[in-house]
């Protein structure tokens, strides 16, 4: 994590870091002002806290409460070396825990994070940089020191050379990575996250059968995101980029719109539109891009390349983030690797689609095969070893699929989570769906899937998939554990050199009667490409393009930025709008609108319902707006503060609207019950004298949204690399 630090008046530091910012001062015996700890006073109370932490998962985990347990640390100084100190963490536990748990407690303090930094004495490194902003190598793992070459299945080049070539290229881009964590908690099943220190938003997790191959994973994830603007899906991009030349490619092309709002000519093909519009109601304005939001210039369209026969057919950006999310993206050593790895995921996701939704019942695989991945079933057995049952099976439905599963049970909780890998080589693809298992998760992570159902339309709903694509946390059938299977098992194999592993996966593809396009990039230094196939590796369904598209924000994205400067007509249109739209009340605005708003505040936590509130106060309609604090109150899920806020609105509004009642009668309670400052506020929000209390003003050019200014900052470099590469060919 980059903490970067600005010195304030006398000896005051503000570090800041993500979204938060920590003062420290010093003593007035140490020429301080007092006002805030030392930084040494936030060392101590980072290793409380921590051992706090790990004290509440565990018992949270087990519906054990924490209102009777108390935890204290002393740290006692040797009188001959102040820097030999011993940290002593005490715990008070209520009798009525078991012995068991409270010797489970014991250990979690003892996983405490920070206790194990410091027991592993960190190496500091000082040394001087010509820009801190510039400088790229916050990251990563040093060069072995005899330079091995570490090939594995599936790779050209050695991991050692694919990570230095990867992070090169980030380098380059200006991209300052990080490594957030690692964990290996089984045997040869490793993950990481890693993310962009300028732009903590721009994150991707990375899982492998060694730390080098798991920092591979993250890091072609993150060029593959980086190439497919993956990480700026949904996001506006600010005015300046949806004027410039280009917004999203240089080879992108822009159609107008039609004046009966009818798909222009030329955007997708025949057999594309029988997919997406097959009863004519799909029109050009569903189609506008939500990055630019530049309605006056039309339908912004990335070309792909059609395989069937190598025409050029051009796919709206808006259909594509819509549909797919990160479906059918990759980045590789050349452009033949990428090729496979996004085949591989298409065939993943859709075989486990399949498999989920028709509660098909796959063979195990006989121990006899797992035998010969020693590697692989050490991590099987060290799931085993901590109680959680694995069930692993072939999933390639008789032998026509390149996919398998592993399956984790958890006795304790009941509930089950199905991972699924693809690759043309069964062991990878097995390796895979074991790392993904694990994939960020620490075992006490695991007492949050779901459990199975033989409910089958809970299974079969489109929301289910969607849950299955982004963490895999999604319901499967109780028939899946069935022993009559619907498929023999099949020792199938795929493999080849990476030209052979492309060619077969799409000719499966082919067989199937799927039109495949391609679009490859190489604009920022990397070979990545993207894969769609349609009617087969969507995520969402269709009809959102229809009934809930992303691009929805710009109905609203104006007027909810320029909140404080609309007038009260504009806000009596803007709240009517939002009255009459299938919106629901309890989504968030930054969703909503395509901006990155700092969550802990006003903004960041802001729903319809809330924003429908602040304006119909602003407009002095009370009963409106009292009707929907009463739903706000029943449901709210904001901060405490926030809370008392609405709390206090609504004592005023039932005192306002009541005839027979004064308000300054009240107004000397209602202060001493919420204080004096929220009081005023509150009072003020009624009358009118304060308007959309706790927003600050900003506007289109997102003054004060610092979240998201960083995040065009992170897209301008994309951007930059694209145009200069155009410009030198």
């Amino acid at each position: 994590m980059e903490i970067k630090v600005n010195f304030l008046d006398n000896l005051r530091l503000e570090a800041k870091f993500d979204d938060f910012t920590v003062i420290t001062d010093q003593p007035i015996r140490y020429k301080g002002d007092g006002s805030a700890p030392s930084p040494f006073d936030y060392f101590l109370a980072s290793s409380a806290l921590c051992a706090a932490y790990f004290v509440k998962v565990y018992c949270k985990a087990r519906d054990i409460s924490t209102d009777n347990i108390r935890l204290s640390q002393n740290n006692i100084v040797d009188p001959e070396n102040r820097y030999n100190q011993i940290f002593q963490i005490q715990v008070e536990l209520p009798e009525d825990i078991s012995e068991k748990d409270k010797q489970g407690i014991l250990r979690s303090i003892d996983r405490c994070t920070v206790k194990k930094v410091v027991q592993t004495e960190p190496e500091f490194k000082i040394e001087t940089v010509d820009n801190l902003d510039t400088d790229s190598n916050a990251m990563l793992m040093g060069q072995p020191e005899d330079q091995t070459d570490t090939y594995i299945v599936g790779k050209d080049l050695p991991l050692e050379k694919t990570i230095a070539n990867m992070t090169e290229i980030l380098a380059n881009l200006g991209m300052k990575i990080e490594i957030t964590s690692w964990r290996n908690i089984v045997p040869n099943v490793w993950s990481l996250n890693i993310r962009d220190a300028a732009s903590p938003m721009c994150f991707t997790n990375g899982k492998g059968a060694t730390k080098e191959s798991a920092l591979c994973s993250a890091l072609g994830e993150f060029i593959e995101r980086l190439n497919n603007n993956f990480f700026y899906n949904d996001q506006f991009f600010g005015t300046e980029i949806a004027q410039s030349e280009f917004v999203h490619y240089p080879n992108e092309k822009w159609f107008e719109l039609e004046e009966d709002d009818s798909l222009p000519e030329g955007i997708l093909d025949d057999y594309c539109l029988s997919i997406y519009n097959p009863e004519g109601e799909l029109f050009g304005s569903h189609l506008i891009d939500t990055n630019s939001g530049n309605i006056d210039r039309g339908i912004c369209s990335i070309p792909y390349q059609r395989q069937s026969d190598g025409e050029t057919v051009y796919f709206p950006s808006n259909l594509i983030e819509n549909l797919f999310l990160s479906n059918g993206m990759s980045a590789g050593n050349n452009q033949q690797e990428a090729a496979v790895q996004c085949l591989s995921e298409i065939f993943e996701r859709a075989v486990k689609r399949q498999i989920i939704e028709q509660e098909l019942v796959l063979p195990d695989v006989p121990m006899s095969v797992l035998e010969k991945y020693p590697h692989i079933l050490a991590g099987i057995q060290g799931l085993e070893e901590q109680g959680f049952p694995i069930v692993v099976k072939d999933a390639s439905l008789g032998g026509q699929f390149p996919v398998m599963n592993v399956t984790l049970m958890n006795p304790r909780t009941g509930g089950v989570f199905a991972s699924f890998g693809a690759h043309p080589s069964l062991e990878v693809a097995l390796e895979r769906s074991l790392t993904e298992l694990m994939q960020g998760r620490s075992f006490e992570g695991l007492n949050d899937v779901p459990q199975p159902t033989f409910n089958s339309m809970a299974v079969s709903e489109p929301e289910n998939f969607v849950e299955h694509f982004i963490d895999s946390t999604g319901v499967i059938s109780w028939r899946f554990f069935s022993s009559k299977h619907d498929y023999k098992f099949c020792e199938w194999d795929f493999s080849g050199t990476t030209e052979e592993e492309s060619a077969c996966l799409l000719g499966i593809l082919k067989d199937m009667g799927k039109e495949v396009y391609i679009a490859e990039f190489d604009d920022l230094g990397a070979s990545a490409c993207r894969i769609l196939v349609p009617d087969y590796s969507e995520v969402y369904p269709v009809e959102d393009l229809v009934w809930d598209n992303t691009n929805k924000a710009l109905d609203y994205r104006e007027d909810i930025l320029n909140l404080h400067s609309l007038s009260d007509e504009e806000l009596e249109d803007l709240v009517e709008r939002l009255e009459e739209s299938q919106l629901d009340n309890y989504t968030d605005i930054m969703t909503l609108i395509g901006i990155v708003f700092d969550e802990n505040t006003p903004w960041g936590k802001l729903t319809v319902l809330e924003l429908k509130i602040l304006i119909y106060l602003a407009l002095g309609a009370h009963e409106d707006a009292h009707d929907l604090v009463g739903e706000y109150l029943q449901y709210n899920d904001n901060t405490v503060a926030r809370g008392l806020f609405y709390q206090a609105v609504n004592a005023v509004l039932e005192v306002t609207l009541d005839e027979d009642l004064a308000l300054e009668d009240f107004v000397y309670s209602f202060s001493r019950m919420f204080g004096q400052e929220l009081i005023d506020n509150a009072l003020g929000s009624v009358s009118g004298d304060v308007r959309f209390y706790g927003l600050t003003k900003t506007s289109m050019q997102l003054e004060g949204i610092e979240p998201h200014l960083r995040l065009i900052e992170s897209y301008k470099k994309l951007h930059a690399a694209r145009a200069k590469a155009v410009n030198s060919n």
